[in-house]
């Protein structure tokens, strides 16, 4: 089929490289203007204007796909077939009418789940055992079309969001070219369920911030969907603390939520139901790091996390004392 392909971050670029291999005529690529990067904050092509470019294809990186020049570029490129997957930007009704099979989006969730930015980071958060991708025929409403085919992905007990991305990315390229092969053929998509919406709006520092009073199941969930944006957070002794993989384990002696503890393998904190094992760790300047190796390189252990509400309860055991 004739392609304009659009995508921007990294988990699009297998679906393009997928799309390529099987052959399709990719007349164009479509992704998000350079941006900062780095220490340096030097504009950056995106990793997909980049793969686009290795592969010698033409690449296109409008502000906004209603601008009249891009309209007008896609136009005279007579797309079949427009796949999508993380572009970035929403596309008016016009734009998405100029191929004759429209604009066929890869979202990373089971459909009608998880519509919005972030469908896998929330399905980890909430503590779902199964996810997925969808392809469907984009509509003006937020990931709402109607479906074109799914997968299914089980969701490890450490699967953090990145790990699950990467899987979710390279399983759904494959979807993506079959559902290619599928509109060549005549097939048309399905309306979503009218039941089972959720929303899946971008995460927020704010709301990374670990409430050591909840459950250590709701704890692990939190810190594991956070990974590696924007990050799971706590303080200890005034100071941001991050807290990248944790999971629930059995502790023989009780903490109180926040409470640390360690022992030469394990670095553990209290929860409101039981105890989380602190699995990687990074203190405010420093490296990431096992927690483990980070307990053993304290002088002291730190006697408890900040709650909340900022009122400081980690002072070190003997001052408490």
């Amino acid at each position: 089929m004739r392609v304009v392909f659009a995508g921007t971050p990294e988990p699009a670029v297998p679906s393009l490289e997928a799309i390529v291999a099987a052959g399709h005529d990719v007349v164009g690529v479509v992704t998000r203007p350079d941006a900062p990067a780095g220490r340096g904050k030097r504009l950056t092509a995106s990793p997909v204007a980049a793969k686009a470019q290795e592969l010698g294809l033409e690449v296109v990186k409008p502000h906004h796909p209603r601008d009249e020049e891009f309209v007008a570029w896609l136009t005279e490129r007579q797309p079949e077939v427009c796949p999508v997957v993380a572009y970035g930007a929403l596309v008016p009704q016009h734009v998405l009418a100029i191929p004759t099979h429209g604009w066929v989006n890869l979202h990373f969730s089971l459909l009608p789940a998880w519509r919005g930015a972030a469908p896998v980071q929330r399905s980890i958060m909430a503590g779902e055992q199964v996810t997925g991708a969808t392809t469907f025929e984009l509509v003006p409403e937020l990931d709402a079309g109607p479906v074109y085919g799914t997968i299914q992905e089980p969701i490890g007990a450490l699967d953090t969001s990145a790990d699950l991305l990467d899987r979710l990315a390279r399983r759904g390229a494959d979807l993506l070219v079959q559902t290619l092969t599928d509109i060549g053929r005549g097939m048309r998509p399905t309306a979503q369920a009218p039941t089972g919406v959720s929303l899946a709006p971008k995460i927020t520092v704010e709301e990374t911030r670990i409430d050591w009073s909840r459950p250590a199941d709701e704890i692990s969930a939190l810190v594991r969907g956070a990974n590696p944006n924007p990050g799971a957070w706590t303080v200890l002794e005034g100071q941001r603390f991050k807290v990248l993989l944790a999971r629930p384990v059995g502790w023989e002696q009780p903490l109180r939520p926040g409470q640390l503890a360690a022992t030469k393998r394990q670095l553990v904190a209290g929860t409101g139901d039981g105890v989380v094992e602190l699995l990687q760790v990074q203190a405010f300047g420093k490296k990431q790091m096992a927690g483990a190796d980070w307990a053993r390189g304290m002088h002291e252990l730190p006697t408890a996390f900040d709650d909340p509400a900022g009122q400081s309860t980690g002072q070190h055991e003997e001052a408490r004392a």
